[in-house]
């Protein structure tokens, strides 16, 4: 009977998917979904399937790994400290003030979800509808960041600042309350032991991230295809915290959490990344969710009148518990937005399971109480998706063009700027000889600067900008400047060095550090040689209509994709796929790899659109 039930839980986690792609249900999210299957199948309606120790085990295993996989998706950079929130660009466009950055926006709205998450404890304590205060607490904070994930995926918001606050307020809302739920079962709990114990997970996972820290520099020299060393890694990390947390009296879901995050920075590949999702996503988690599912009997809790009337009462708590942030995310974005992003955090349900499964563990809350959470929960990850995508637009900020910043204004890099502001690029040069300032600030943005340190350049904003070109005259000054703008942040840096003993001096440093350098006569050189050996090469150079580009793929909806299946392929022509250093030559059955750069031929405004997708992060 046990592997009758998993058989059926499998092929339902099979059927979901692709049912909600025939029926195109975009607007719930799979794991809700897949409760809901899970609700169906179990005692509630045809009580097709029962749990038993096997599917529970293996439903523990999928929570862990949940966990684990959303402390894997932190992106800690946001947290660096940056010279200026925005660019001078996105200072000229941002509808608001950019004082407020996604970090400070986060910190600020979370804040007022712990406080309204506490009243909201009380009052319930008060009423005498739930007197556990601090466990009505911790469930009010939570929220699900994996549902969030997936929402900002779908429309492409995670490299936005939008996208970025509301991740950021999400991860507040998963790990606050985990780290709530270790203090409120390590006080409550018959088996906690001492609170200091629980310092021993940190120092276990600041010892496992100082000796593996250069595993993944080492592991691109094995053997891969038998070994999968990286992912017997990830499953070190798993099982070694979450058996560290049980031992100090901890929670494993906070154990596998921070596994996660020690894996996240360990800075692994985007390969994988992606293999430990399919391994979760598509085994572990799916079991999880329709298990949670079928545990819920519906035919008893629907009976109760106390839990009929706690379940509205808590989904109004779970949504009022997260209204603050829309006053704080109106600080920077429309008021449409500030909506949809209000509605998304207050989406909860991954949290939730694994407190409930705590709280019950320990005896601290009733059936009854715990499926009008669990059900409150449900009706949250239903309406908030559908209100979050119903008033969500783009912001002015998010369609600035990509900002490029010439120093250096003479005839090598004047037409450029001239050609480059038709397209999306928003163009500004620096020169500090007033003679070419007087010859082409007619034709071209120039500011007029005295001096060209690096220091006054970071002070005018020089800096702030997505692409650096020095294109000026002297070459050393050039080399000191890409060092000094490498420092500061700058993503790309395009260096002229027309003197080829300078730039022999110092090519392999530049390049080491991730800077472009080109020496005008060989790139005549080349060019020639080109127009030689390939006639048509002017022509495609002078096309008005066409032109050549190159993208590097972040966006995921066109990842592990064949280049015949790509939505675009008739638009554009590719002819290059560079993947790690090396060219490769493509044809229609190419599968696109995350990173790879493809060099592509297309109709210029066609082209730009489907290069700016490619581009997305997402």
């Amino acid at each position: 009977m046990d592997q009758v039930s998993l058989v059926i839980i499998l092929l339902a986690a099979l059927l979901i998917p692709l049912i909600m792609a025939k029926f195109k249900i975009n607007s719930l999210p799979t794991a809700v979904m897949e409760i809901i299957v899970g609700i169906v199948i179990g005692p509630s309606v045809f009580n097709f399937v029962n749990t038993s120790d096997l599917i529970s085990q293996l439903s523990t295993i999928g929570v862990i790994v949940l966990l684990f996989l959303s402390g894997l998706e932190i992106d800690f950079s946001l947290f660096k400290k940056r010279r200026t929130a925005l660019t001078p660009l996105e200072q000229k466009n941002a509808v608001n003030t950019p004082k407020y950055s996604p970090v400070r926006l986060s910190v600020y709205a979370y804040s007022t979800i712990i406080v309204l998450s506490l009243l909201l404890a009380a009052a319930f304590k008060v009423s005498g509808l739930f007197s556990d205060f601090w466990l009505a607490a911790i469930l009010f904070g939570t929220i699900s960041l994996g549902i969030v994930i997936a929402a900002l995926k779908e429309q492409e918001l995670l490299s936005k600042a939008f996208g970025q606050t509301i991740l950021l307020i999400s991860v507040f809302g998963e790990l606050v309350p985990m780290m709530g739920l270790t203090l409120y079962a390590s006080v409550y709990g018959s088996n906690s032991q001492s609170l200091w114990l629980l310092l021993l997970i940190l120092a276990v996972a600041a010892l496992l991230l100082l000796r593996f820290k250069p595993f993944f520099r080492f592991y691109q020299n094995i053997n891969k295809s038998t070994t999968q060393l990286d992912i017997r890694l990830a499953f070190f990390l798993i099982v070694t915290m979450v058996t560290v947390a049980e031992s100090v009296g901890a929670e494993n879901i906070l154990g596998a959490f921070v596994a996660g995050i020690v894996l996240k920075l360990l800075n692994p590949s985007e390969t994988t990344r992606e293999r430990l999702d399919a391994i979760g996503y598509g085994f572990f988690i799916p079991i999880f969710f329709i298990t949670t599912g079928v545990d819920l009997n519906l035919r008893t809790l629907l009976t109760s009148g106390k839990t009929l009337l706690l379940i509205p009462l808590f989904f109004l708590a779970y949504m009022v518990a997260k209204i603050g942030g829309y006053w704080v995310l109106k600080l920077r974005f429309k008021q449409a937005n500030a909506l949809a992003g209000t509605a998304l955090t207050a989406t909860t349900m991954t949290m939730v399971l694994a407190v409930l499964r705590v709280a019950k563990s320990m005896k601290t809350i009733t059936s009854d109480q715990s499926g009008a959470f669990l059900l409150a929960a449900l009706l949250t990850c239903v309406i908030s998706p559908l209100i979050f995508n119903k008033f969500y637009s783009a912001e002015k900020e998010d369609l600035v063009k990509t900002a490029v910043h010439f120093i250096g204004a003479n005839l090598s890099t004047v037409p450029v700027a001239q050609q480059l502001r038709k397209g999306w690029y928003d163009v500004s040069m620096y020169t500090n000889h007033p003679e070419n300032y007087q010859t082409y600030h007619a034709q071209v943005p120039v500011t007029l600067m005295e001096n060209f340190t690096a220091q006054d350049l970071q002070d005018h904003g020089v800096f702030d900008t997505d692409i650096l070109v020095l294109g000026h005259i002297d070459a050393e000054r050039n080399y000191e400047l890409a060092k000094a703008a490498k420092a500061y942040g700058v993503r790309r840096i395009i260096v002229r060095f027309e003197d080829r003993n300078v730039l022999n001096e110092h090519e392999d440093e530049l390049r080491e550090l991730g800077v472009e350098v080109y020496n005008t006569p060989e790139a005549n050189i080349t060019l020639l040689r080109a127009l030689i050996e390939s006639p048509s090469t002017l022509l495609l150079l002078n096309d008005t209509e066409n032109s050549i580009y190159e993208v590097r793929v972040l966006n995921h909806l066109y990842t592990d994709v064949q280049i015949k299946n790509l939505q675009f392929a008739q638009d554009i022509s590719i002819s290059q796929v560079i993947r790690n250093r090396k060219l490769i030559a493509p044809n229609g059955n190419t599968t696109i790899v995350y990173g790879d750069r493809l060099i592509f031929t297309g109709n210029k405004q066609t082209a730009a659109q489907i290069r700016q997708a490619l581009a997305t992060a997402n």
